[in-house]
């Protein structure tokens, strides 16, 4: 999504009508939401059973019927979806299909189609690094959902750690119960983080969508290499060559992505991992159906 706001605007049509396309062709049926949230209007009520959340037990019917039962909820059609999508310095990075700044543009644009598609209301907090935060209002309707998603387009990425005010923006001021979608690539030390996630996680749906470039795995076999931290403008230069090295940066990549996962897990986000050199829209497409499949279970 790169070159002047003419070349860009016709990508943003482009994204946006593959995104329609694609995903009011293969998510048919009721509208169910992006995660399978517990709902806010109360229904019918049956008996408890083993792994029911504690918090839903309907008291009155208990003490009637002497055995514990749980009241269910019927998922609200007005709720709000607010994306916090992190634009700083190390999304300007990919080696694949796009950068990692576009596989975030097109994940806020499939997760705000699925919002509107429902009739609800979509937000975002934009991170740009060192420049700030920029809020956009929750609003209903395509109109101004494309222009949210150009807004996310048009933003300048800044060098600067952000992720956990970018979190923390979710809860303040607080808002209803809703959906919080954060979209970021995650390389900041979970410790950093999680804390916020976890606070965001007690009021709303959490789902986390992290942004993956292989080339953030491993390392190819191409001699030196000159490697740009994007952030702080530190240059590395490695030798590729070195086998040893390559194994190392492997085994370090794998597990700072396993403390990311364990990380999301323990604050109670769903996980979406995105990566640059696959068909993303599948991958979202995959997710959300089997987010479906455990409300019906």
């Amino acid at each position: 999504m790169t070159g002047g706001p003419p070349g860009r605007s016709a990508v943003l049509n482009r994204l946006q009508l593959l995104v329609s396309r694609r995903l009011d062709g293969l998510l048919q049926g009721d509208y169910l939401g992006l995660l399978p949230g517990p709902g806010s209007e109360a229904g019918e009520s049956r008996e408890y059973v083993t792994g029911d959340d504690v918090r839903r037990m309907d008291w009155p019917v208990t003490a009637r019927t002497a055995v514990p039962h749980v009241r269910l909820t019927v998922a609200d059609r007005e709720l709000e979806t607010w994306l916090a999508i992190d634009m700083s310095a190390s999304q300007s990075f990919g080696t694949a299909a796009m950068l990692k700044r576009d596989l975030a543009v097109a994940a806020a644009a499939a997760m705000t189609h699925l919002t509107v598609r429902g009739g609800n209301r979509v937000g975002a907090v934009i991170a740009c690094g060192t420049g700030g935060l920029l809020r956009r209002p929750a609003r209903g309707g395509r109109l101004a959902a494309q222009g949210l998603i150009r807004t996310i387009a048009n933003t300048t990425a800044a060098p600067g750690a952000c992720l956990p005010q970018l979190i923390e923006a979710l809860s303040r001021p607080p808002r209803r119960r809703g959906v919080a979608v954060v979209i970021s690539d995650f390389l900041e030390p979970p410790q950093g983080w999680q804390r916020q996630l976890r606070k965001v996680a007690v009021r709303h749906d959490v789902l986390a969508i992290e942004l993956l470039d292989p080339r953030e795995l491993e390392l190819p076999d191409v001699g030196v290499l000159d490697l740009i931290d994007p952030e702080t403008g530190a240059v590395h230069s490695v030798q590729t060559s070195d086998r040893a090295l390559r194994e190392r940066y492997a085994q370090a990549a794998a597990q700072q992505r396993a403390d990311v996962e364990a990380a999301l897990r323990a604050a109670g986000a769903r996980h979406l991992r995105l990566r640059t050199d696959s068909d993303w829209l599948t991958d979202v497409v995959k997710f959300v159906v089997s987010q479906r499949f455990r409300r019906g279970r």
